[in-house]
């Protein structure tokens, strides 16, 4: 037998029983893991289709000689052969395809375990058992799992206090500031504060019916002072020409309509980690990690410090 063969049969045995040995001696064997199945197929696959390809090519520049038409282009006068696809590549590169559209749609990852999704299955069992134990939870004691999530969520931006880290993020002590007013009437909003799509226009769909124009620079500076003021001061008048008829006299919106922004709710607030907010300072994101429970939670604590 040609040596070259031999030595091809020996490097192919030796390797296959490397890789038994490796992957069959791991933990949960070749018949309970799925994942070791498919690891030593294509262990034996690639061992064999590269000893084979090897052999090939190896007694091919041993015996042949090269024929054919050379390409029109050449390097140095060095030039190359218009040769056509070798057939057991086309064939391994059709099966290799084939394979791998079985691998995506029936065979792993699809269907199959993963860590991710262990983890999701167990974050969902803790929910609902977290749920379901604090359900009763309110009062004081809400406010207290709020304080405690706050501390473990949101402190690291709106700080221990709640004070915002000098603009670095929101003060939470009181609902809204002139800063974010304004840029809500000037650039409008779409911040799913009601839970669903109901964007706020900006300037240009803003008008006072006091005076029957569109809302101009003066007033909005004068009524963003008024409601981050707590609603009081001058610019009632404004207020109550260009933001009643939505938010409503107090300022404390209307459902389906428009958002509290007098003062925060505990909805209000749960919307907000639900889904996140665009502001003048800047993108706070969501927090999906939360459960309900706990961001009605951060909800009563908010509105708690913020009287």
């Amino acid at each position: 037998m040609n040596k070259l063969y031999l030595g091809g049969i020996i490097f192919t045995a030796l390797m296959l029983i490397l890789t038994y040995l490796s992957v069959g001696g791991s933990k949960g064997g070749l018949n309970d893991d799925i994942v070791n199945m498919l690891a030593i197929t294509g262990a034996v696959a690639l061992v064999i289709i590269t000893v084979l390809v090897v052999i090939k090519y190896v007694r091919q520049m041993q015996v042949d000689s090269a024929t054919g038409e050379l390409a029109d282009e050449n390097w140095d006068g060095i030039g190359e052969y218009k040769n056509s696809v070798p057939t057991g590549w086309a064939v391994m590169f059709m099966l290799l395809i084939v394979w791998g559209m079985w691998y995506f749609t029936i065979g792993y990852p699809v269907n199959a375990y993963s860590q991710i999704g262990e983890y999701n299955e167990d974050v969902a069992v803790h929910n609902t058992k977290f749920e379901a134990q604090y359900k009763e939870i309110t009062g004081d004691r809400l406010v207290e799992m709020g304080e405690s999530v706050f501390l473990a969520e949101c402190k690291v931006c709106h700080g221990i206090n709640a004070d915002g880290i000098d603009g670095k993020a929101a003060n939470l002590n009181k609902r809204i500031d002139a800063a974010s007013v304004k840029h809500v009437l000037e650039k409008g909003s779409n911040n799913k504060l009601m839970g669903m799509e109901m964007p706020m226009p900006d300037r240009n769909g803003l008008f006072n019916s006091a005076t029957g124009a569109l809302i101009t620079d003066a007033e909005i500076d004068t009524v963003s002072k008024f409601v981050a003021n707590g609603m009081s001061g001058e610019g009632a008048d404004i207020f109550a020409g260009a933001c009643s008829m939505c938010h409503g006299a107090d300022g404390k919106g209307m459902e389906f309509v428009a958002p509290n922004i007098a003062s925060f709710t505990p909805a209000l607030v749960g919307t907000v980690l639900t889904h996140g907010k665009k502001g003048v300072i800047g993108v706070m994101p969501k927090f999906e990690k939360l459960n309900d429970k706990q961001k009605e939670a951060v909800g009563a604590y908010i509105t708690n410090i913020s009287k």
